[in-house]
């Protein structure tokens, strides 16, 4: 068995948009933070400051290149956002230990509480998103979105 996979011989017209895995997982994640948009804008988040929230929420005081490729924000984008989280008081950059010209990003109280308060709000939609779907679909949908990413990711993390 090959575990090359060969380039589909079809063109997108004879596959079509809804046989086409790349579409389908950016029409899930358009409506999926479209879903949040309201709960985010009542905390005064945006979507990259909710993505930076929830990655430093499970990740503690990455380098701001780490925080941009788990947040999956541009860094310049996510500087930006950085900004206004910190005026905020919702996260707090801080000098590497190591190497004082990185920068490392922790979330404070106030960001964890803001946090807390949209989990609710992911968590809803995300159990809507698998609805009617079993654990093991589930789990087996997981486990090859987690390959593909290996397969097309440009950093290690």
């Amino acid at each position: 068995m090959n575990d090359q996979a060969s380039p589909p011989s079809a063109r997108l017209g004879e596959i079509g948009l809804f046989n086409f895995a790349p579409y389908l997982m950016n029409r899930i994640m358009g409506r999926y933070n479209a879903s949040l948009r309201e709960e985010m804008a009542g905390l005064g988040l945006s979507t990259p400051k909710m993505r930076a929230l929830a990655v430093l929420s499970v990740i503690e005081g990455p380098l701001i290149g780490e925080l941009a490729v788990y947040a999956i924000v541009e860094q310049s984008t996510l500087s930006r956002a950085l900004d206004q989280l910190v005026t905020d008081g919702l996260v707090r950059r801080e000098a590497d230990a190591n190497d004082s010209r990185a920068t490392r990003v922790y979330i404070t109280d106030s960001g964890r509480a803001a946090f807390e308060a949209l989990w609710p709000h992911m968590a809803a939609t995300y159990a809507r998103m698998f609805r009617g779907i079993s654990d093991a679909e589930r789990t087996a949908f997981v486990g090859t979105l987690q390959k593909m990413l290996i397969n097309i990711r440009k950093h290690e993390i």
